[in-house]
């Protein structure tokens, strides 16, 4: 037997193993525990994201000390406002329409804030 599983090809051995899970998943009625997972699985990756910046911002704290109070709270905002934003994502799904425009110029503009305060800061002329 595992020898015919050996010869397929890959891909198809992949599909063949999606399709047996979601054929289990239907036969089962466990619909409700894979939407409990997938919400568990969202939180986990935040989780996992805010740990990265976290240890990143520890890192580079000495270097934030340094800057103005005004590059600060501009940049410190634009986290706290990154941070609010995906939380509502994760808490409230992201639909189409104006709340993923919404979602996705609050993120770009935070971004683009911190990316010029942090340039600024970082220009030596």
């Amino acid at each position: 037997m595992r020898d015919v599983f050996s010869r397929i090809n890959p891909t198809l051995r992949g599909f063949l193993l999606i399709g047996v899970i979601a054929l289990i998943v239907v036969v089962l009625k466990l619909q409700v525990t894979l939407v409990a997972l997938s919400m568990i699985l969202r939180i986990a990756f935040f989780l996992a994201i805010a740990f990265f910046v976290f240890l990143m911002w520890r890192e580079r704290r000495s270097d934030i000390d340094t800057w103005s109070r005004r590059s600060k709270t501009v940049f410190y905002g634009a986290a706290l406002l990154i941070v609010a934003d995906v939380s509502a994502w994760i808490l409230h799904g992201l639909s189409t329409g104006p709340d993923a425009l919404a979602f996705v110029l609050v993120l770009g503009l935070s971004g683009l804030a911190m990316w010029r305060i942090w340039r600024d800061e970082h220009t030596y002329a």
